[in-house]
């Protein structure tokens, strides 16, 4: 397949509306009513080359709008009652989740059905959904290639196919399984992948599934924006929760998600913070998803300040009002930690983005500056706990020094060397084994 032959230019850009990009009046009604005014980058410059058909490739920093850059040419090239048109494999159970509810908002104005389709969920349930007439299908690729090996999911009639987060899916595993899926759709269709970062693993699997696709970059070699502030906190592991806990009462953050690299992390945290006073709860991948899904509404009814998470529960936190952000255990890929402070600054706000390192951490501190192309400055506030340089140990007394008066195995064991010399016999050999060798004969 060729090489993608088309680049965008973003220099010169035009204010223009949803109405300039190609849209019918149904799917603009359906903006407005969403309160959308002005499409971001990736969704002016990829909506008019999807509605035109072509393959695309597109890369948007994390909270720049790429799911309705997607999502409304999905909308307005389906037909409604003819059969499922429309797959989007994403990499979670909770951004299939956000999706969906994007996908429904913009599609308020047409009679489009949805089907969601992800692990922890009883499989029957998508069964009995698939018996009915269902459009657009959305899952993770794990439960979508159950559904095709059982038969109950035709993609004979797919028109359009979205890979959303793909080098998400790259990273926790998901690569063979979405070349069978896509191998299952054997007529012609149009694909779609949307990334925050885009490299040669990505590439490849495009040059075996896409042709001719238009990439599009929006990033402007910034995988991060000028919105977040960037700072890391210098700290001894054992202060971390005492530098958080301090950092939280101090600042007072609106809405704040802690990341943590482990579930049993994620646990300790927030219990601790449970303990401390502060309205906190846990996302990981240990919770049942009904409990997930609640955990977020409460998150996003701002009934809880603290969302601990890890990196994989947190894919579909899309929370406008996210201040904060503190990477508790900074991650060790420079990637992770893009799209961790993206769920702040969403669509053009301010946010805020901790960074608790600790001194073996350096190096992943700078691969991460290495990545973003900036420094990240140094935080040097009260609440920071410094732990005092420990004292010099002194050293270590000889192995025969004991308590007066008290008596060891060892000091036994002189006193009875001394005594065996004193009467001209010959000492147990002078080896720690030895003095605590029991006096048997030795076999010649």
């Amino acid at each position: 397949m060729p090489e993608p032959d088309i680049a965008v230019d973003l220099q010169e850009k035009q204010t223009v509306g949803f109405d300039a990009l190609g849209l019918g009046d149904e799917l603009l009604d359906a903006v407005r009513r969403a309160g959308f005014q002005t499409p971001t980058d990736i969704q002016r410059e990829l909506i008019p080359h999807a509605l035109e058909g072509r393959d695309c490739m597109g890369q948007a920093r994390t909270g720049t709008g790429k799911t309705a850059a997607f999502a409304l040419p999905m909308l307005e090239r389906i037909e409604p009652g003819a059969g499922i048109q429309g797959l989007v494999l994403v990499p979670t159970r909770e951004l299939a989740l956000q999706v969906d509810e994007h996908v429904r908002m913009l599609g308020v104005t047409r009679p489009l059905k949805t089907l969601l389709a992800y692990g922890g969920t009883k499989i029957r349930h998508n069964l009995q959904r698939l018996r009915t007439n269902r459009e657009i299908v959305i899952g993770t690729p794990g439960r979508i290639l159950d559904l095709i090996r059982r038969g109950a999911l035709d993609l004979s009639r797919i028109r359009i196919a979205v890979l959303d987060e793909v080098d998400r899916m790259l990273d926790i595993g998901f690569r063979d399984d979405i070349r069978r899926i896509l191998k299952q759709i054997k007529h012609k269709h149009q694909t779609l992948f949307v990334s925050a970062t885009i490299d040669d693993a990505i590439r490849r699997l495009a040059r075996s599934f896409m042709h001719d696709p238009v990439e599009i970059n929006v990033s402007e070699d910034k995988l991060t924006v000028d919105e977040i502030q960037q700072d890391f906190v210098s700290v001894d592991p054992r202060d971390k929760y005492a530098t958080l806990l301090g950092f939280l009462r101090a600042e007072n953050p609106k809405l704040v998600i802690v990341f943590t690299n482990t579930r049993h992390q994620a646990r300790r945290v927030a219990k601790r913070l449970k303990e401390d006073g502060i309205r906190c709860l846990e996302i990981h991948g240990d919770l049942q998803q009904r409990r997930r899904e609640e955990v977020l509404k409460r998150f996003r009814a701002a009934r809880i300040q603290v969302l601990v998470a890890t990196d994989l529960a947190s894919r579909g936190i899309d929370v406008m009002e996210v201040s904060h952000i503190v990477n508790y255990d900074i991650p060790e890929d420079p990637s992770i930690y893009v799209h961790r402070i993206g769920r702040t600054a969403r669509m053009g706000q301010s946010g805020y983005a901790l960074t608790f390192v600790t001194r073996e951490q350096g190096k992943y501190l700078t691969e991460i500056e290495k990545l973003i192309n900036m420094e990240l400055h140094r935080h040097d506030a009260p609440w920071v706990v410094k732990r005092a340089p420990e004292p010099e140990s002194q050293p270590e007394q000889a192995a025969t020094e004991e308590e007066p008066g008290v008596p060891t195995r060892w000091t036994e064991a002189v006193q009875r060397d001394k005594s065996l010399e004193e009467k001209g016999l010959k000492p147990v050999p002078k080896t720690l084994g030895g003095r605590f060798r029991s006096g048997r004969r030795r076999r010649l």
